[in-house]
């Protein structure tokens, strides 16, 4: 398998680090070589999160530079386009199409900017999902996040792990269940 790089992207609080955490696991039980960075700027505040992942059979890095990632989720829309510079001409983009205000908008100093989806659909392959009503309709809008690490694994064909068990192991066991409901109904949504 040739490598495959990864970037998640979203706000601080959104469940990037978790949903990278689960793709990790799975990955290095399947036997491949991986690499995880991860950036949380001012996460805690409502800022902007990235991680970013390698995989494959030697992989020297984890950071991925600009035009090289085969696939981004993006958990909020408005980051899709923040990081649109790291995916490849030919790559894909999961976006969830869910706003969230940052800190400066919320503030009234600048407003959020229109077209966010639009543009990514205009310049990439897009996957656009309402992962936050998924999520919502199975109980809680805080699995979105596996909604869309469902989608992610349809859309890169990670067909040859179990990635129910890699949930079942990695989640807190109260929200294994839940989980297991958003991952099979991201899949489906794709």
């Amino acid at each position: 398998m040739e490598n495959k790089s990864v970037i998640l992207v979203g706000v601080g609080g959104q469940g990037a680090i978790l949903t990278a955490k689960i793709l990790v696991t799975g990955l290095m039980e399947k036997g491949y070589d991986v690499k995880m960075s991860e950036v949380h700027g001012m996460s805690q505040r409502g800022g902007s999160v990235s991680t970013q992942v390698h995989f494959g059979e030697k992989v020297y890095s984890p950071v991925i530079g600009p035009g090289a990632a085969d696939v981004m989720v993006a958990f909020e829309k408005m980051e899709a386009v923040r990081y649109a510079q790291f995916l490849k001409p030919d790559g894909i983009a999961v976006i969830n199409d869910f706003s969230m205000e940052s800190s400066t908008t919320s503030a009234g100093l600048e407003a959020y900017p229109e077209g966010c989806l639009e543009a990514m659909q205009a310049n990439f392959r897009c996957f656009a999902l309402d992962a936050a009503s998924i999520a919502e309709g199975l109980g809680s809008s805080k699995c979105m996040n596996v909604v869309l690490f469902g989608a992610m694994t349809k859309v890169l064909a990670l067909d040859g792990i179990d990635w129910e068990d890699v949930i079942r192991r990695v989640v807190p066991e109260k929200f294994i269940e839940l989980n297991l409901a958003a991952y099979r109904a991201g899949r489906e949504a794709i």
